[in-house]
C-alpha cells in the first residue's frame, strides 16, 4: 500500500489540542485532503480548526463534537454520509486517571476497539473499501511496567495487544487496512501535568513525583513527527516507540 499522506482523508479523536492537534497539523504538512477533527470540546475544537485552516488553507480541517464512548455510530455515519471513504483513523483520545479506573477502560480501550473496528469494516477490500490505516496511540507503557498508574497501564497494555492482533498480517492482507501503534513516552501535555491517583498516599505521590522527574520528556512535536514517521515507514501490526524525542525505534 501507498505509505504518503498527500490526498488522504484523515479522522483523528481527541483532535482539538496536544499531540492529536500536532498530529493533524504534522499530517497537513505532508499534504492530506482532509483532517477531521473529532472531540467533546467544542470551544477547543473550532480553536483549531481555526488554528489549523489559517495555516493549511480553507476547508482544510472541520471539527465534528464527539464522545468516543457514546457518539461512534452516529458521527461515523456522519463522516462516511460526507466523506464516502476516510483514508486514515487516529485513535488518540485518552484520559489519566487512576481514580476513574472504569472510565480510563472506557475511553483508552472500549472506545478505541469499537472505533477500530467501525473504521476497519469500513476501509476492507474485501467489503468494497479502498484499504487504510488505523493507528492506535498506545504507550510506553504498552510494554514497560513500573509500580505507577496500574490503570492506565493496563489500558494501553490492551491497546498494544489489539493493535497487534488486529493488525496481524493475517487480518492485513485479507482486509487491506493496516493497523499501528505509536508507542509515546513521557510527554508535556496537559494528561501529564497532574496525574490523578493515590493523592492521600503521600509516600506514593512523593516517590512518583520523583520518578517522573528521572524520565526522558519530550514535547508533543516529537509525538506528531512521529506518527508522520510510523505512517511512512510501518508495517501493519507493528508498534513504535518515540521516547525522548529520539528517532522512532519498533518495539518488538
Amino acid at each position: 500500500m501507498a505509505k504518503e499522506l498527500k490526498n488522504k482523508t484523515v479522522a483523528i479523536t481527541g483532535g482539538a489540542v496536544g499531540i492529536g492537534f500536532e498530529i493533524a497539523d504534522r499530517f497537513l504538512q505532508k499534504g492530506a485532503k482532509t483532517i477531521i477533527i473529532l472531540d467533546i470540546n467544542e470551544k477547543q475544537g473550532a480553536e483549531a480548526v481555526k488554528t489549523l485552516n489559517s495555516k493549511h488553507g480553507n476547508n482544510k480541517t472541520v471539527f465534528i463534537k464527539c464522545d468516543v464512548t457514546s457518539d461512534l455510530e452516529a458521527v461515523s455515519k456522519n463522516i462516511f454520509d460526507l466523506y464516502k471513504h476516510v483514508d486514515v483513523l487516529v485513535n488518540n483520545a485518552g484520559v489519566l486517571n487512576e481514580l476513574a479506573p472504569r472510565k480510563t477502560i472506557e475511553i483508552n480501550v472500549t472506545a478505541l476497539i469499537e472505533w477500530s473496528f467501525k473504521f476497519w469494516n469500513h476501509m476492507r477490500k474485501d467489503q468494497g473499501g479502498n484499504g487504510g490505516t488505523i493507528i492506535n496511540l498506545a504507550s510506553i507503557y504498552g510494554f514497560r511496567v513500573d509500580p505507577y498508574l496500574p490503570a492506565y497501564q493496563a489500558s494501553k497494555f490492551a491497546v498494544q495487544g489489539f493493535t497487534k492482533s488486529l493488525g496481524h498480517a493475517y487480518n492485513f492482507k485479507r482486509s487491506g487496512v493496516r493497523v499501528v501503534a505509536v508507542n509515546p513516552g513521557f510527554t508535556e501535555t496537559a494528561l501529564t501535568e497532574a496525574p490523578k491517583g493515590f493523592d492521600k498516599d503521600r509516600q506514593y505521590m512523593s516517590d512518583l513525583s520523583k520518578f517522573l522527574q528521572e524520565q526522558a520528556w519530550q514535547q508533543v512535536a516529537s509525538v506528531g513527527q512521529a506518527a508522520v514517521d510510523v505512517f511512512e515507514r510501518a508495517e501493519s501490526g507493528t508498534a513504535w516507540l518515540i521516547e525522548g524525542g529520539r528517532p522512532i525505534v519498533e518495539v518488538k
